[in-house]
């Protein structure tokens, strides 16, 4: 089935888990919000459509958050990049484990992890090398 969206999955460097995620993004003025980048999606428009970025922190997807828009920045080298504004709630996903990559990658919707049900997303999150083992065979 097509969808009329897109999402970005992108490595969380620097994160080793869900919780110091939520920390940086709620210590992140509303004005600096996002994930600033090179190169700007050549689906923008899908993307703007509903999308989300999925974050990988320590090779396993755990959390996504919806992109509300794309902004120029102009870095002090003159450079332009796109700054991925995204939504300030950190949606805690089932899940999916990635393989190293550089930049981002499209991420077709139904190839996207699930969030977790109403209730599970306050759980204590588990050690990566566990949740990461269980997301391979299939557990999580």
């Amino acid at each position: 089935m097509m969808s009329d969206y897109i999402n970005l999955v992108k490595l969380c460097v620097g994160v080793d888990s869900f919780d110091q995620l939520q920390a940086y993004i709620d210590a992140t003025p509303g004005e600096a919000r996002g994930h600033v980048t090179r190169m700007w999606p050549k689906q923008e428009d899908a993307l703007l459509n509903g999308g989300s970025l999925y974050w990988v922190i320590k090779g396993v997807i755990q959390a996504r958050q919806h992109v509300t828009g794309l902004e120029e920045v102009i870095g002090a080298d003159g450079v332009r990049r796109c700054r991925i504004v995204l939504a300030k709630p950190l949606i805690r996903t089932q899940n999916a484990t990635r393989r190293p990559f550089q930049g981002w990658r499209y991420l077709k919707p139904e190839d996207a992890p699930a969030d977790l049900p109403k209730g599970r997303e306050s759980e204590q999150e588990l050690p990566p090398e566990l949740a990461q083992t269980l997301a391979e065979i299939g557990l999580i």
